[in-house]
């Protein structure tokens, strides 16, 4: 999980990461949104999922696709994906006040959760991380 927009960040305000496809030939992207402190998407709270489709075929680690994640004055969160080859795009917008939104003590719970699964959840990144590694250095 990427983390695009800290917590803390003043609003309004407007982040862009670049990704890549998983798989070789991949024509389809899924860009899911969650809100949370844990570096795995299970222990956060999904916010929405969208697709981005019409990627052209190409090896996995090729296509270039930019998120952009925006925050308005109104909590009003906006994310693009866009596919840098053909420039098709495809967002999402989530509302503060929409259903599924986590409380105020939900979100304090979910912090002090952070704070104390901190080091077990390094040790989870980096297990994960040297996984990824050595399956990009075998492919």
């Amino acid at each position: 999980m990427a983390n695009i927009i800290p917590r803390g960040t003043t609003i309004p305000a407007k982040k862009s990461q670049i990704f890549s496809t998983s798989q070789d030939h991949q024509s389809t992207v899924s860009i899911q949104v969650f809100e949370g402190e844990r570096p795995l998407t299970k222990h956060n709270h999904n916010l929405g999922k969208f697709d981005l489709t019409g990627i052209a075929p190409a090896p996995k680690g090729v296509p270039q696709i930019e998120v952009t994640f925006e925050i308005d004055e109104n909590s009003i969160l906006t994310v693009t994906a866009t596919d840098k080859g053909s420039n098709k795009k495809e967002s999402i917008e989530i509302k503060d006040h929409g259903t599924g939104r986590l409380s105020q003590e939900q979100i304090e719970q979910m912090i002090k959760e952070a704070e104390q699964q901190s080091e077990a959840d390094k040790a989870i990144k980096a297990k994960i991380d040297a996984k990824n590694s050595l399956e990009n250095y075998i492919y």
